[in-house]
């Protein structure tokens, strides 16, 4: 029974992954969806503005915790339709929710089990643990800003490490910030390129949003770099 229990979210998540792939949901997270319905959404969403935000943070957390590709376009829609602040604030906290899901969903099924063993073996395991547990918010916090790693592998990670859940979510709604305002701002923009461009790819996209991508460069090397530097200062500072 304590099994059935354990993997039970495994396995409605299995379940739902299956249902978007096997009903073909997931061929709408493209820049095609926007190009033939774009005019249609817009109009939806300045007529029902509340509803179809919660509309699109539900379809967001539900993308992100069933690792469906194409997520990247549901933040440039929402920046299509409500902007960049308004649409970065809502996709952070629902890719938030996405992966606090995956990550109860590893607890769920290994973590609790992995973290009891480290802890009675008191090995390698422990101390690994015990790093992460002191200084979980600095090492979420830049995983999140260094766009270039792979999001589900710090949620499956954190979940099979049982790491603390609030600094684990808080670094993860401040992390994604900065990167979600930027494809937010490109989404709001996408409606001048599909004017010009009906068929746009993702040569158009980089030729004319070079500036926010320089900033998902400075987030991916240059800011998680920063912050490892000033995590060492401050805990020099303690030491001494």
């Amino acid at each position: 029974m304590n099994r059935i229990r354990r993997f039970a979210p495994l396995i409605i998540l299995v379940g739902v992954i299956a249902l978007i792939f096997g009903m073909g949901w997931n061929r709408y997270l493209s820049l095609e969806t926007l190009r033939v319905h774009g005019g249609a959404l817009t109009a939806f969403a300045q007529e029902n503005y509340i509803l179809c935000l919660l509309a699109l943070m539900a379809i967001f957390t539900t993308a992100t915790a069933s690792v469906v590709p194409g997520v990247f376009f549901v933040t440039i829609t929402a920046g299509y339709l409500f902007g960049p602040w308004v649409g970065g604030v809502a996709t952070s906290i629902a890719a938030t929710l996405g992966a606090l899901i995956v990550y109860a969903v590893a607890r769920s099924a290994l973590g609790q089990a992995l973290r009891q063993k480290a802890e009675r073996d008191a090995g390698l395991m422990a101390r690994v643990c015990a790093a992460i547990d002191k200084d979980t918010f600095w090492y979420v916090l830049a995983s999140r800003l260094a766009v270039v790693v792979p999001f589900h592998m710090i949620n499956i990670a954190a979940g099979v490490m049982a790491v603390r859940l609030t600094p684990y979510t808080v670094a993860t709604v401040i992390g994604l910030l900065p990167a979600h305002i930027i494809y937010c701002w490109i989404g709001s923009r996408l409606s001048t390129l599909l004017a010009t461009d009906p068929d746009p790819d993702f040569q158009a996209l980089f030729g004319q949003f070079w500036a926010p991508m320089l900033g998902v460069f400075v987030l991916a090397v240059v800011l998680p770099l920063a912050l490892k530097t000033v995590q060492a200062r401050m805990s020099r500072g303690k030491a001494a």
